[in-house]
């Protein structure tokens, strides 16, 4: 093998390496709040008590810290953002900035324990309403224009389409779950004395 070869073969191996790390950076976010809830829920006393925690770490993890990521990186290097996802600078950076900040503001009320499953579920819709369309938009630039850049394939749509759904399945199951013991609690108290 000579020496152009080789080193053809070891820039397309880190292009490659490269490529596979920036799309699939976003998943990041999901191992750390998956991995979060997990070690916290291993001694967990009730299922209402896991299902809590799995929101408060999807909340802050996934959502809240996901999202100001996004912030301050369209904030401090919006050049490399846009390239990230295959277009040229913009004003929409800057914009798609203080949209992820509203994401993480949103992720960090819903992590709080005084949060209900409504508000919740209805943050979740909201966050789902902006990474759903974005998912849209970002198919639609693969199949009608062939941008296949890190930002815009792999790891981003999962990631788009997982932080909403995950949020909004929890907190579903939570709401559902306490409406079970509620009613497992009131049905004793209803039932007639016998004597």
């Amino acid at each position: 093998m000579d020496t152009t070869t080789t080193t053809t073969t070891m820039t397309t191996a880190m292009t490659s390496t490269a490529y596979l790390a920036q799309s699939a950076f976003p998943m990041f976010w999901l191992l750390v709040a998956a991995v979060g809830a997990l070690i916290r829920t291993r001694h967990s006393p009730s299922r209402r008590a896991t299902l809590e925690t799995w929101q408060r770490w999807w909340a802050i993890g996934a959502l809240g810290c996901g999202s100001l990521w996004m912030t301050i990186s369209f904030v401090t290097i919006p050049d490399t953002m846009a390239t990230a996802i295959g277009f040229g600078r913009t004003p929409f950076e800057f914009e798609i900035a203080f949209a992820n900040l509203g994401l993480a503001v949103m992720g960090w009320r819903a992590a709080s324990p005084s949060a209900s499953a409504r508000e919740r579920i209805t943050i979740g819709l909201g966050a789902g309403m902006f990474l759903w369309g974005a998912v849209i938009g970002h198919v639609f630039q693969w199949f009608a224009h062939g941008d296949h850049a890190p930002g815009n394939t792999g790891g981003v749509l999962v990631y788009d389409t997982l932080i909403p759904a995950v949020m909004i399945i929890l907190a579903w199951r939570s709401q559902r779950a306490s409406a079970v013991e509620r009613a497992a609690v009131a049905e004793p108290a209803a039932a007639p004395a016998l004597g």
